[in-house]
């Protein structure tokens, strides 16, 4: 019989069930995710996910050839199932790209004084985006949102499967890292804890908290009840931002990564948080990684916007394979079609959750053709790259050799190649499954 662990990786269009022997993976169950709007707000459904992961594991335990030595969950971070006495979610949690959030940052600043946002980054080091948990919850609170004023327990997207697979309540340090609620430093230590005015200001209560646990720390065990298994499996805590799972595979030393999928991340890892003027100039984030490590970087809008026109193209009756897509653009290339004028910054707010993604991306164009609008949305993908890569570098103080893609775009040799122009250093592809492979070397050390 072999033995394997089992991670579950949850994204914002897709969860999958993944095991390993500590060699290879193998995906064992996919399913789709994605948000709901219901009366103007944006949901996550955390039941149909829950009722997806209880479905991957039942397949994995009719293996009679497997044994599961260890369960690892990650997910996106910022948002926040709020939980009852009785451990019940009092409702669905809202989803990051809901616009409850706009406008609430500058409040938040406001009520911090005078240089507010400084304040805010001198002691999260957190980029500033207005979907960070810190908002979040001065929105809720603001805006009288029940389930937050209601709530005994704050528990993140992959704590609250963990309580679900276990009954043990924590908040994962990496995924905390991502809610601009953690302060880097006691005195000149590096030791993040959950900053006191910032909980004042958003309405938060310390209380809600569970107690922190650490990548490669052991939760509990999945509970009986849930019949999975007719023996006992570790859940582990891997590093539960998924970003923090897959960066853990990532060689260090001169070498940058960018994690590629419906978000680009890119930085580096560094042994201390870098909190400059620079840095808060240039807007990066410090989130939490494995060892106290934190990762340098900057959230850019990835294929989010390509998925989205995908998917209004879907409705039309084209349905694009990302074959066709890239296709389409080496022949824009080559008719020599495209035009640089039509680029635009896939950061800006209009692109975070339009009705229509594709008349947005067409603001600029003077001509509505499917496959210059792939162009256009590929070669301004690059050029923010680009752009974002000489900010990273102004801040690292050794000199970034090369740049290693990985998630799923690590596989997209096109985009792959406008990058390596773009930022005029080797682009070398990691591993497109580098969440899975890092959650599941958390668990394989940790045991």
């Amino acid at each position: 019989m072999k033995e394997v662990y089992c991670a579950i990786d949850l994204g914002a269009t897709s969860g999958r069930v993944i095991i390993s022997d500590g060699s290879e993976l193998q995906e064992v169950y996919r399913f789709p995710n994605g948000i709901y709007e219901r009366d103007g707000m944006f949901f996550w459904d955390t039941d149909a996910l829950w009722q997806e992961i209880q479905q991957g594991l039942r397949l994995l335990a009719g293996r009679d050839d497997l044994k599961v030595k260890s369960i690892g969950v990650d997910s996106w971070g910022c948002d926040v199932v709020f939980v009852d006495r009785e451990g019940k979610a009092l409702a669905h949690p809202r989803a990051y790209r809901d616009p409850y959030t706009d406008g609430m940052m500058e409040q938040v600043w406001k009520r911090l004084g005078a240089d507010g946002q400084r304040t805010v980054y001198q002691k999260t080091g957190i980029q500033m985006l207005p979907f960070n948990t810190l908002y979040q919850f001065y929105a809720s609170h603001t805006l009288g949102w029940k389930p937050f004023r209601q709530a005994a327990q704050y528990l993140w997207i992959a704590d609250w499967f963990n309580y679900l697979l276990t009954g043990e309540m924590r908040n994962e340090y990496t995924l905390l890292s991502t809610s601009q609620l953690l302060n880097w430093y006691d005195g000149e230590a590096v030791q993040p804890h959950l900053d006191d005015e910032l909980l004042d200001v958003c309405g938060a209560k310390r209380g809600c908290f569970a107690p922190m646990v650490h990548p490669g720390e052991r939760i509990g065990l999945l509970l009986k009840e849930l019949s999975l298994f007719a023996y006992d499996v570790p859940v582990i805590a891997v590093a539960s931002h998924d970003t923090a799972s897959a960066v853990a595979i990532v060689e260090r030393g001169h070498v940058a990564y960018l994690s590629s999928g419906t978000w680009s991340l890119m930085g580096v890892v560094s042994e201390q948080p870098v909190i400059t003027d620079d840095s808060y100039r240039l807007n990066f984030t410090n989130e939490g990684g494995v060892g106290l490590t934190s990762r340098v970087l900057k959230n850019i809008t990835g294929m989010w916007i390509l998925e989205q026109c995908r998917r209004e193209w879907k409705e039309q009756g084209k349905d694009y394979p990302h074959e066709e897509l890239i296709r389409m653009a080496e022949e824009t290339d080559r008719l020599s079609v495209g035009d640089e004028r039509w680029l635009f910054n896939p950061d800006e707010q209009r692109f975070a959750n339009p009705q229509s993604m594709l008349a947005e991306v067409r603001q600029t164009m003077d001509r509505k053709d499917d496959a210059l609008t792939v162009w256009t949305v590929y070669h301004s993908l690059a050029k923010r790259y680009g752009e974002v890569f000489r900010m990273l570098q102004e801040l690292t103080p050794w000199r970034i050799e090369k740049l290693c893609v990985i998630g799923g775009g690590a596989r997209n040799s096109y985009l792959n190649r406008l990058t390596e122009r773009a930022i005029g250093i080797p682009v070398i592809t990691g591993s497109t499954e580098a969440t899975a492979l890092g959650n599941i070397l958390i668990q394989k050390q940790a045991l």
